[in-house]
């Protein structure tokens, strides 16, 4: 389920974006301190002064399929999950920004309907009920154990913790061919929201939408722009989400300044990181996977500059305790030249170890 900015019918066209500005979405204590000084800024990426820890959707996606309690604990995309994620050491939260409710999108919808789904603010008004149709069809009543109501993206700028940054997926129907001036009037429309509540919260936009991450770029150079991709683990007709490869051109092309990839595409192709270092690019990674500690883990040694993880309370805190041991830990990921993975490692750890993290990830990929 996605935050709605507002109708678009309803959002004048923006008479300006600012255009001359630097990149400034990392000013945030949670982030670093003296971020201008600190971070490697260039042409096209964006380089994280530190490992960075994204909540999805706040302090998780719902998979209400799960028998997992945790993946059912808190409404996704609300200010309740917004917050509640905030209370623990992350840098920023990704949530979605239009999106669909079943076979009506967000986006063919009025603000006021949009709201009158779910839970309700005023307790004498009863919300339409809400289901969700899972990737093999099944469709189930979305039922949590903390139910909220709905939120607009400028409710989220307004109610949730200033000190942690938004990641904002910008979401459209892979289904549709959009124009240009389609995808421009709902972009701005977005825009016009976070140029005028933003007030230095730190920013980020993301995109599997290939010409939706390339427009926003155009449209504005305050906020950097994360191209997002499967990285081939799902047959796309669009050649630039089939690969790796295919994300770096796109990033390069367009000025872009990292790519989001579902981790086991990284995994399966540890080359890429390389690669995508070369282009000077931020790599962040998403994905079920990064619900497990041993495998973010292995990404910070690998290179990856951060995750986007469901389980924010246990990622979050098996972060801190890694980095707090950082001075007792010398392993170092290096590629050969074919792309393999080497380790150097210090006594603490022994090569057993590491080569059982290396085994451990390797099934879980193909799991």
């Amino acid at each position: 389920m996605a935050l709605k900015a507002v109708h678009v019918s309803d959002v004048p066209n923006l008479d300006q974006v600012p255009g001359n500005v630097t990149l400034n979405y990392l000013h945030s204590p949670r982030v670093c301190k003296g971020v201008n000084e600190d971070c490697d800024e260039t042409k096209s990426g964006y380089k994280f002064p530190k490992f960075v820890v994204m909540g999805h959707r706040g302090s998780g996606m719902n998979m209400l399929q799960s028998s997992d309690q945790r993946m059912k604990s808190i409404k996704e995309n609300t200010i309740l999950s917004f917050n509640a994620a905030a209370r623990h050491p992350l840098d920023f939260i990704e949530f979605d920004v239009q999106g669909e409710i079943i076979e009506r999108r967000v986006t063919d919808i009025t603000l006021a309907e949009f709201l009158s789904y779910g839970p309700q603010n005023d307790p004498e008004n009863v919300g339409k009920p809400m289901l969700r149709k899972t990737k093999d069809g099944r469709i189930f009543e979305w039922k949590v154990e903390k139910d909220t109501p709905l939120c607009t993206l400028q409710e989220a700028f307004e109610k949730v913790d200033q000190s942690v940054g938004f990641n904002v997926e910008l979401k459209f129907d892979d289904q549709l061919v959009y124009t240009e001036e389609e995808l421009t009037h709902a972009l701005e429309a977005i825009l016009k929201v976070v140029f005028e509540h933003a007030q230095g919260r730190p920013i980020m936009f993301s995109s599997f939408q290939p010409d939706a991450a390339l427009l926003i770029r155009k449209l504005q150079s305050t906020y950097p722009v994360f191209f997002l991709t499967n990285g081939g683990a799902q047959t796309c007709t669009d050649v630039r989400r089939s690969s790796l490869d295919e994300a770096i051109k796109v990033c390069l092309a367009g000025g872009l300044q990292g790519i989001v990839s579902e981790v086991r595409a990284i995994f399966k192709n540890p080359g890429a990181i390389k690669k995508i270092k070369e282009a000077k690019l931020c790599l962040v990674s998403y994905g079920e996977l990064n619900n497990v500690p041993e495998v973010v883990y292995m990404q910070r040694f690998m290179g990856i500059e951060g995750v986007i993880v469901d389980l924010v309370s246990e990622i979050t805190e098996a972060v801190s305790d890694f980095i707090k041991n950082e001075e007792e830990i010398k392993e170092e990921i290096v590629f050969a030249e074919d792309g393999k993975l080497l380790v150097k490692t210090n006594p603490q750890f022994s090569n057993e170890e590491i080569s059982f993290l290396l085994k451990l990830i390797t099934e879980l990929i193909h799991h």
